[in-house]
């Protein structure tokens, strides 16, 4: 089943032998010695980052101590795509891709009718929006799910579907598959100031195998 480290769009963390196209992290979580993520601490950090997989050619033994003196260093997990990613409530990390994070600031100020907000802000209002209680934190929204950005999550009841060109997509740890099931009120799972980050003009990515065409 591989290692507990991949991030669903619920922020679940499960195990899966799929890697994804992405890394990053919530802090420390993991048991070096014994390479298990903790029984129950699922973040450290209000920052939760999403991260390049392959950056300067550095190398990590994930769930390994790759801290300084032995110490576990922060908790490698993975994710499908982009959208995955921030449906669970992380951003993009502001060291590995830079350029990146940062339009993805001004998208977060932007859209939300803000001043400029630096990295612990932003990780401020995410953190709130992000969980209720030890739980994913969904919202309620208001219009068509079909006017909703590209790269959006919903959910219906413990299903994530991915809205792309006013179509549905159901999320697997493996991939998408579209689906057609009527939606009886469904959530956001994407938080709230991260759609309108994307209806400010963040372009998200996604691991759709006809995204070609979609684009």
């Amino acid at each position: 089943m591989g290692i507990q480290n991949r991030v669903t769009p619920f922020g679940c963390v499960i195990a899966h032998t799929a890697r994804g196209l992405f890394t990053g992290n919530r802090g420390v979580i993991h048991n070096a010695a014994e390479k298990k993520l903790h029984p129950t601490r699922r973040w450290t950090t209000k920052a939760w980052i999403y991260c390049l997989c392959e950056f300067k050619e550095r190398k990590r033994e994930v769930f390994g101590a790759n801290g300084p003196n032995g110490s576990p260093g922060w908790t490698n997990l993975f994710f499908l795509d982009e959208a995955t990613a921030l449906a669970a409530g992380h951003r993009p990390c502001f060291y590995c891709q830079r350029a990146r994070a940062i339009e993805f600031q001004n998208a977060f100020s932007t859209g939300n009718n803000l001043s400029l907000q630096k990295a612990p802000q932003i990780d401020a209002i995410l953190h709130a929006e992000r969980l209720h209680g030890r739980n994913k934190q969904l919202h309620g929204f208001d219009g068509d799910w079909r006017a909703l950005p590209d790269g959006t999550m919903i959910a219906q009841h413990r299903t994530a579907l991915l809205i792309v060109k006013g179509k549905m997509y159901k999320w697997a740890a493996g991939g998408y598959t579209q689906s057609t099931e009527s939606l009886e009120r469904p959530l956001l799972l994407t938080p709230p100031t991260i759609v309108n980050a994307m209806q400010a003009g963040f372009d998200v990515q996604f691991s759709l195998p006809d995204t070609a065409h979609l684009r």
